[in-house]
């Protein structure tokens, strides 16, 4: 059995202080947000969920962007992080490489 904790709608809108119409609206305006839903149909919220309306909130409340601004910057830091996963991937397999080519001298 599935032993990850999901919160339903209500309890997202009253954790995070943010009304259920906006949640309902982000997930139409926010492709990654993607709540799982019960067999009854209701919205079920992962903490991966939770994290991601966090930083959707801080971009629309906080720093005032529009959707789309807030759209771009999640993008755009969607973009860094895989940039330094590949670049750390580079270095290793660089290192990797050069012991390579130091044993076989």
């Amino acid at each position: 059995m599935d032993s990850i904790k999901r919160y339903r709608i209500g309890e997202v809108s009253s954790k995070l202080d943010i009304p259920t119409y906006v949640l309902r609206f982000w997930e139409s305006e926010f492709p990654e947000l993607k709540p799982e839903k019960s067999a009854a149909g209701q919205r079920l919220y992962s903490e991966s969920d939770i994290e991601l309306i966090k930083k959707i909130k801080h971009l629309r409340y906080e720093e005032k962007l529009t959707l789309t601004g807030a759209k771009n910057k999640l993008i755009d830091a969607d973009e860094s992080q895989y940039s330094t996963e590949l670049h750390e991937s580079l270095v290793t397999i660089k290192k990797g490489l050069q012991e390579i080519l130091a044993a076989l001298r």
